[in-house]
């Protein structure tokens, strides 16, 4: 059988792939899994729950909390929070694990399940190979006073919000760090539809706020990180300084300047990185990213004395290779952005405010901030119905990939990666101009096609 958990938990559509009976068996298997590891030695364990706005997530966080009652958990409710939330409450309340109701940027349709251990921290992957074996195996239940409690716990999402004004004040050395910026929020109708806009204005900001009025079926829809037309259009209009945007469970944000210009994870992590260094905030000088990063962030960290490591792709691979070296900085294209000091996962309210802080101090844009990192064009082509374990072998290929490398030269960049869960394998091209990577881009994918295909 193909592997449960992806990248981010488990996901699919709400109700066929991920349903109740299967929320039920996969929080009561989490909790069996953490005991059986020792995690809940000597104490009765609690685990903070929260979901974003989905319809589907009501009956989803429902069925979690019977899961884990049923192995002897006591359950915070704490309903609509955002991920980087729920991960911040289980290492400050001193939990014994999280769970999250979300599909992030999907549509609205989807859900997912994911799990925080002890300290906020993702579980591993063998931890959720363990948990994917006890699904469906019989088990001596807990009865009578051994079962779990399950208590509502909204209020928690103030104690979040204090958390992230505090950090950014920390980190700015200033108790308003935002004061005197018109920015715009878009909550894209999900989880951070009441904290984003409550940390914006408690960092000493004035929030224009678009998207917060969730109904359950309108998550995501033509809102928020994935669709940033809506949060331009109101930056022009209002003449804000900038605007920020949130998906689903606000685990990412992503920006826009006063010009109306997307400012991206790569330039949000690049302008973080040089405050952070001129700070000596920033570990060893070395800023963690994934392989999808944009060659002109690599660019502009070397012109600032900055390192850059490598991950794989997804926002647990770039902690993993954090928490490895000790490094504070890290992050995603996307917007995934990790500042270890203050959050042990992405956090999108907390990527807006430290940038709020970063502008609002230094006295200048958000647009000359994110300068130094000039995006060369990217082209990415996903080439389906192939042999993706051949990615690496194929001597055509690999000759074909050395070839356009050559070609390239220093002023451009080759990715091929297999997709995890799919006969699938993208082609990612970066070089000096759109023509160029399209076209080495679409060469490359031809080859893959023919060499790998299995029709």
């Amino acid at each position: 059988m193909p592997r449960l958990f992806g990248t981010d938990g488990v996901r699919g559509l709400a109700n066929q792939d991920v349903t109740a009976e299967l929320a039920v068996d996969l929080a009561a298997a989490a909790a069996r899994v953490l005991g059986e590891r020792g995690e809940f030695a000597g104490h009765r364990p609690t685990a903070i729950l929260g979901r974003d706005t989905r319809v589907s997530g009501q009956f989803l966080s429902a069925a979690v909390a019977a899961g884990l009652a049923s192995a002897g958990v006591d359950v915070l409710d704490a309903g609509i929070l955002p991920t980087p939330a729920v991960a911040y409450l289980v290492s400050a309340v001193k939990a014994d694990l999280g769970v999250v109701i979300s599909a992030s940027h999907n549509p609205m349709p989807d859900n997912g399940i994911k799990f925080f251990a002890r300290g906020g921290q993702k579980l591993d992957d063998l931890v959720e190979a363990s948990i994917e074996e006890k699904l469906g195996e019989s088990w001596s239940r807990p009865t009578g006073a051994d079962v779990g409690t399950i208590v509502e716990s909204s209020g928690l999402v103030r104690r979040y919000v204090d958390h992230v004004v505090a950090s950014v004040a920390s980190f700015c050395g200033t108790d308003s760090p935002a004061t005197g910026l018109t920015i715009v929020v878009d909550c894209a109708h999900g989880a951070a539809f009441d904290a984003g806009p409550a940390a914006v204005r408690g960092a000493g900001a004035t929030a224009i706020v678009l998207n917060a009025a969730p109904t359950g079926l309108n998550i995501n829809d033509a809102v928020g990180s994935t669709h940033l037309e809506p949060l331009r259009a109101a930056v022009l209009e209002s003449g804000a300084d900038f605007g920020v945007a949130f998906d689903g469970d606000a685990d990412r944000c992503l920006a826009v300047d006063h010009l109306g210009d997307v400012v991206d994870g790569d330039q949000i992590m690049g302008a973080l990185a040089v405050a952070m260094k001129g700070s000596r905030k920033l570990y060893r000088d070395t800023l963690v990213t994934t392989v999808m990063s944009n060659l002109g962030l690599h660019r502009a960290m070397r012109a600032s004395g900055i390192d850059v490591v490598e991950a794989a792709v997804g926002d647990r691979y770039v902690l993993e290779a954090m928490r490895e070296g000790g490094y504070t900085l890290g992050g995603e294209q996307s917007g995934h952005i990790i500042v270890s000091e203050y959050a042990s996962t992405g956090d999108g309210t907390l990527t807006a405010l430290l940038l709020a802080g970063v502008v609002a101090t230094s006295g200048r844009t958000l647009r000359d901030l994110c300068s130094g990192v000039a995006r060369l064009p990217q082209v990415l082509i996903n080439v389906s119905g192939v042999d993706r374990a051949r990615v690496f072998t194929d001597p055509v290929l690999q000759e074909a990939v050395t070839a356009a490398r050559a070609e390239l030269g220093d002023a451009g960049r080759i990715l091929l990666r297999p997709s995890g869960t799919e006969p699938l394998v993208r082609v990612m091209v970066e070089a000096e101009t759109d023509d160029s990577a399209r076209e080495v881009a679409e060469r490359l994918a031809g080859v893959v096609a023919a060499r790998l295909g299995t029709a």
